[in-house]
């Protein structure tokens, strides 16, 4: 079925218009990410979010009640969600999907835009599966609400050349970093590429104009999610939270240089190969300009220190683009590859597939297509008639949000903030260390149930003495009431 529809779609690639091209990215899309609607949680990140998120409908601006170090329109835009929808994991992940397929789409313009419909067709198509696909992008992370604005902005870029238009793209790119602060790197590199393109061509004056009502558009998003913060007095947490946090982060990550090695080297050699042997037409001010986005990106991520799989979702769309580029360019005959390219389209999903059945399996066994511990565990505790009320969660947290329940403090928000007390200052924590946190929440604190990941660490192992403190604090004061699939529950002794 799905090969007669692409081999449609790509019979005449001049026939297909925008509406049916993104039609196809969305069905293909929810396909995908469809049997990951009814899990838990996919990623920490996407759990705190919702946190968050459902604090700030409770009525708490985001990092005063709660805190977490992602811009404020991340938060914004589950909040919207939950106001509208309730608690719904579907509402999230459906809109999650959408948000890839307007990605895509936009990845298919600027691909028309930079060579032809056939290039930005496969490109879009693969940049659907690599958003989708493999580790933690199932879920609705940062990077994805990111890439819903920065790619539209980027799109405008290169298709207008107008004052008007430069100015919306500022908007879509002050949107975009407001959801991934990073991308002020890619959003730099651009403003300096327009800058020395209007020196080589002497237009200078022409140009500073348009790229002031590109920065007046990304300043002015900054600054009206300043205004919840400034009205009521408290411009310093957004200060402190948006800007300062995820400076002092990039400066405290523990991973070494050499993790970021391999990534930097395949991307990096890429273009060195393209530059050599002539795939890509430096000269075409196009290519230039998705060039240097994807190496302003990689950037941020050698300044964080750090790439998790989920981070390259910001350089996906581009590199399809011009490696589509470079095969329409060295392979001469396409279409006897357009089997492969069909039945890569049907295997890539494995982990879709798999989850499809284990949805399957869990509505037969459980009578439910929810599954995960952030459902299992809460239905455990209710179930036994354990306590709900008085609860820490060191692992599926967004059993919180199950519950009705809040973390007990800001630092617990998301369970590894715990053991970043470097960021402890910027967001008032009273206590100055991990170890007085870990006190506070279970000595004085005292929860009646705490969970954690079976025969997992609570932190990452090189916080031996947070994890040797838990530990031994668990065996002193707690007894193990039972593991519910890979969570193991503790209440506390009398």
């Amino acid at each position: 079925m799905l090969d007669k529809v692409i081999t449609s779609l790509t019979a005449n690639y001049h026939k297909l218009n925008d509406r049916l091209v993104f039609i196809w990215l969305l069905i293909l899309s929810v396909l995908i990410r469809f049997p990951f609607f009814f899990r838990d949680y996919i990623d920490r990140d996407e759990s705190t979010f919702i946190l968050v998120a459902q604090s700030w409908v409770d009525g708490h601006l985001p990092y005063t009640e709660l805190w977490d170090l992602k811009p404020p329109l991340v938060y914004l835009f589950f909040a919207i969600i939950i106001s509208v929808f309730g608690k719904s994991f579907i509402a999230i992940r459906a809109i999650g999907a959408l948000g890839v397929a307007i990605t895509a789409f936009f990845t298919y313009k600027i691909g028309k835009e930079v060579k032809s419909t056939k290039v930005a067709f496969w490109a879009a198509t693969a940049s659907v599966y690599l958003l989708s696909l493999f580790g933690s992008l199932q879920g609705v992370m940062s990077e994805h609400l990111s890439m819903v604005f920065f790619m539209p902005g980027l799109y405008i870029l290169l298709r207008y050349n107008s004052r008007k238009w430069f100015f919306i793209a500022g908007l879509l790119l002050g949107l975009s970093l407001m959801m991934k602060l990073n991308l002020a790197y890619a959003v730099l590199v651009i403003g300096a590429f327009f800058l020395l393109k209007a020196i080589r061509t002497g237009a200078l004056v022409k140009e500073i104009w348009k790229l002031s009502y590109l920065a007046v558009g990304v300043i002015l998003v900054m600054g009206c999610t300043i205004l919840p913060y400034y009205s009521e007095g408290i411009t310093h947490v957004w200060y402190n939270s948006v800007l300062l946090a995820p400076l002092e982060y990039s400066n405290i990550i523990r991973s070494s240089f050499f993790k970021l090695l391999p990534a930097c080297v395949l991307i990096g050699g890429f273009f060195f190969i393209c530059w050599k042997k002539k795939w890509l037409a430096y000269n075409d001010s196009s290519i230039q300009l998705l060039t240097l986005v994807v190496l302003g990106i990689l950037v941020s991520f050698l300044k964080s220190g750090k790439i998790n799989g989920h981070y390259l979702m910001q350089v996906y769309p581009m590199i399809l683009l011009l490696v589509g580029i470079v095969l329409t360019n060295t392979i001469r005959n396409h279409k006897k590859f357009l089997p492969l390219f069909i039945t890569l389209i049907l295997l890539l999903p494995l982990e879709s597939y798999r989850e499809y059945v284990a949805v399957f399996k869990n509505n037969t066994t459980h009578n439910t297509l929810y599954n995960g511990e952030g459902f299992t565990v809460p239905n455990y505790l209710k179930d036994h008639q354990l306590n709900t009320q008085d609860i820490l969660f060191f692992e599926y947290h967004i059993g919180y949000w199950i519950l009705d329940k809040q973390p007990p403090t800001k630092a617990a928000t998301h369970p590894s903030n715990i053991c970043r007390d470097e960021l402890y200052s910027l967001y008032d924590n009273p206590r100055n260390t991990s170890l007085e946190e870990l006190r506070y929440l279970l000595d004085t604190l005292q929860p009646k149930i705490i969970i954690t990941r079976s025969n997992k660490p609570v932190f990452h192992k090189d916080f031996m003495a947070e994890n040797k403190y838990v530990n031994q604090y668990l065996e002193n004061h707690y007894k193990l009431e039972d593991s519910v699939d890979n969570a193991d529950v503790y209440s506390r002794l009398q």
